[in-house]
């Protein structure tokens, strides 16, 4: 019997609190089924960035804010290698949202330090230095499942053995053990089912975080 496990694709953004709680629903599929998951960037503020006149005030805002936790996740991959994004996208997010922290230079300068990266990165928060390798793996993800998503995207390899891309599942809290499985083999039997785009109903809770 085969041990390798299957790669899987994860794109976020650390500013959204659904791609969160899927990033940690991700890790317990690792516990229970043989997936690997591989950590990428990538940006609501690229995606968004011709369209902010068009969305509300205060979701524009927010996305003003966005570019500097993005920019230090890309510049720490590319000093460190993609390998510490798992880590830093950890520290970030819990800082972020499970202790509702402001997305700061002070707070990023500490999730790096977390994640035992070099607090000084924060100096990248400011700049358009890694921008283009930014776009870079934005395109990447977002290029498997078209501009009408955001955050996260997932790849796994389809039967063809090309990427099969879907945004989401969008859920909370996010589930453990089993029942993290389960939503694991549901989501991969309907993204890799030909001709299916979406299944959808109207979030009636925030997120939840425990």
């Amino acid at each position: 019997m085969s041990d390798a496990k299957t790669p899987a694709d994860f794109w976020f953004d650390p500013l959204c609190p659904w791609a969160w709680l899927t990033s940690r629903w991700m890790l317990e599929v690792e516990k229970v089924r043989p997936v690997e998951v591989r950590w990428h960037v990538m940006s609501l503020a690229v995606l968004n960035e011709d369209r902010l006149d068009e969305l509300p005030a205060e979701y524009a805002d927010l996305l003003r804010t966005a570019w500097g936790p993005v920019r230090v996740c890309v510049a720490a991959s590319e000093k460190y290698g993609p390998e510490v994004l798992g880590a830093l996208y950890t520290a970030l997010g819990t800082r972020f949202h499970v202790r509702g922290e402001e997305r700061s230079r002070e707070t990023v300068a500490a999730a790096l330090a977390d994640a035992g990266l070099d607090p000084e990165l924060t100096e990248v928060m400011e700049s358009t230095a890694h921008d283009e390798a930014l776009r870079a793996t934005h395109a990447r993800g977002i290029g498997l499942v078209g501009q009408d998503v955001g955050t996260p995207v997932i790849a796994v390899p389809g039967a063809d053995g090309e990427p099969l891309g879907f945004f989401g599942p969008v859920v909370t809290p996010a589930p453990k053990g089993e029942a993290a499985g389960r939503l694991w083999d549901g989501t991969l039997l309907v993204a890799s089912t030909p001709g299916f785009y979406e299944i959808k109903r109207t979030r009636d809770a925030e997120p939840l975080f425990d």
